[in-house]
């Protein structure tokens, strides 16, 4: 079984996902850092109004429910792209997300994958300051 470290430092976030969704598929186990520092694409306002819809969709006991966390919304992108079964759920198993980068990976080699990342000059939006905008404790930098 292979094991990746995945900086998502400047990282387009879906697109990134994609990718992870694929490598978790072929078995390989995924470890995700700086989450924050992933960004989405678009308008910040656009962007911000479809998370809160999101997040406050539902009923707060029984869901849907929402994170709010850029570690927690990385792995949902993550869960969306895998299948909806039981080869998706054991695939989904194999992903670990970090804000920043803890000690254990801090030595390791890790990558960024070269399509996925930002070489937008538009408007980008980090998921730090999306999670804060919907109201996300502040537990990263």
């Amino acid at each position: 079984m292979d094991e990746m470290i995945v900086n998502a430092d400047n990282q387009v976030a879906g697109r990134m996902a994609s990718r992870i969704a694929k490598e978790l598929l072929r078995g390989s186990r995924v470890h995700v850092i700086n989450a924050e520092k992933a960004v989405i694409t678009g308008n910040p306002e656009h962007i911000l109004k479809v998370f809160r819809e999101k997040v406050e969709r539902g009923d707060p006991y029984h869901g849907p429910f929402y994170p709010r966390r850029p570690d927690a919304i990385v792995k949902r992108m993550v869960r969306g792209m895998l299948p909806k079964n039981p080869r998706g759920r054991e695939a989904l198993k194999g992903l670990r997300v970090y804000i920043s980068v803890p000690n254990e990976l801090a030595e390791r080699e890790h990558l960024s994958f070269e399509k996925t990342m930002n070489t937008s000059a538009g408007k980008v939006t980090p998921l730090a300051r999306l999670s804060e905008r919907l109201g996300a404790k502040r537990t990263w930098q």
